[in-house]
């Protein structure tokens, strides 16, 4: 009779406090049996972006509250729990202490082990709490603060293939949401805008496309962007909602091409290796752009490859992924203790040179 593992699982690494509960029975597909998110788009509002303190005193206040809810729902208590998983590392600094400081708590006030999480984990082996697929598989991890291109060999076992050496996507998409005056979170208002839009009206750059590899740079798309821009107010003495629309749809265009050549590159390397039921999987927010979503589908389907997605709930930033990685490293005994430390920059493969560099904290991606 196969083994059954709860686990509760917390995250604060950005501007989301959420806590969730997975079950998994050996042999078969996990569970989720509460995902509770609370979000704080309206606090940072004014400011066009995250502020780190703001975000931090709300996961302070909000922590508890999130467990609480997430046990309710999935009608358990901390007797019922096996294992505390929580994000404790990369993000910003106040959030992450935040969430690792109440596991800390909560591990030592209930006797069950504490689970570290890397966060980037949580998001690359989502693809396995949702569609249970097989190791190894490709994964374009591109979020707000992270794009790479992944071998997911273990829960434990990454290799990077490729990553930006910039600004991330979600990142470029939150800057071009600020110089259209869209409204923040950028990527879903650049989306939406971009629906009535030209993509081909504005040609924008495809950066590093004629450089070999799998990295990647959109700070040039950004500037490309801001320079278009500039010269249609010159010319309009000001932007139409239509001018609005066609930025939009040509930046959006700009970096589906992108991620498609290079998913395209990665994909010749994973198959190099890995010719037998191959898999190439998508996670973290801007995995939740339609756009880009098919895109993706597309060259996957170029190449013969099982292309899976996350739910658009489970793209963005959420508990349930950190309580499924916490699962998995609880199967391989995988502990930590309370010395467990917030970290704000945390590589999944550590053996790979840093993208953006190395400074007193390590290195940054």
């Amino acid at each position: 009779m196969g083994r059954t593992l709860t686990i509760l699982g917390l995250e604060s690494s950005c501007d989301d406090t959420a806590a969730a509960v997975v079950r998994q029975k050996d042999g078969q597909a996990p569970e989720i049996l509460s995902s509770v998110v609370f979000g704080q788009t309206e606090l940072h509002a004014a400011f066009g972006g995250v502020v780190p303190e703001i975000a931090a005193r709300a996961h302070a206040e909000k922590i508890d509250i999130c467990v609480k809810q997430a046990l309710t729902q999935a009608n358990l208590t901390l007797a019922d729990i096996d294992g505390i998983a929580v994000t404790a590392g990369p993000g910003l600094i106040g959030g992450v202490l935040s969430g690792v400081m109440c596991a800390k708590g909560l591990a030592a006030g209930s006797g069950k082990p504490l689970i570290g999480v890397n966060h980037l984990a949580g998001h690359a082996l989502t693809p396995r709490l949702t569609d249970q697929i097989a190791f190894p598989y490709l994964m374009l991890l591109v979020s707000g603060g992270h794009c790479q291109f992944l071998l997911v060999k273990g829960p434990d076992d990454f290799t990077r293939l490729g990553g930006t050496i910039d600004d991330a996507p979600g990142e470029a998409f939150d800057k071009t949401a600020r110089l259209l005056g869209l409204p923040q979170p950028g990527g879903p208002s650049v989306e939406a805008e971009a629906l009535t839009g030209d993509p081909k009206r504005f040609r924008f750059p495809r950066p590093m496309l004629d450089r070999e590899g799998c990295d990647m740079s959109f700070s040039g798309l950004k500037t490309a962007l801001l320079r278009a821009r500039d010269q249609v107010v010159a010319e309009k003495s000001g932007l139409s909602q239509q001018d609005r629309a066609d930025l939009a749809a040509g930046f959006q265009a700009a970096v589906r091409d992108v991620l498609m050549e290079k998913t395209r590159r990665a994909l010749t390397l994973y198959l190099s290796e890995n010719p037998t039921h191959p898999t190439v999987a998508v996670a973290g927010g801007v995995a939740a752009n339609k756009s880009i979503r098919e895109g993706l589908e597309t060259v996957s389907a170029e190449n013969g490859v099982q292309f899976t997605a996350p739910p658009l709930a489970l793209c963005t930033d959420n508990a349930a992924m950190i309580a499924y990685a916490g699962l998995e490293r609880f199967r391989l005994g995988h502990f930590d203790d309370m010395t467990l430390v917030a970290r704000p920059r945390w590589p999944l493969d550590k053996q790979a040179p840093a993208l953006l560099g190395s400074g007193k904290k390590g290195a940054k991606a």
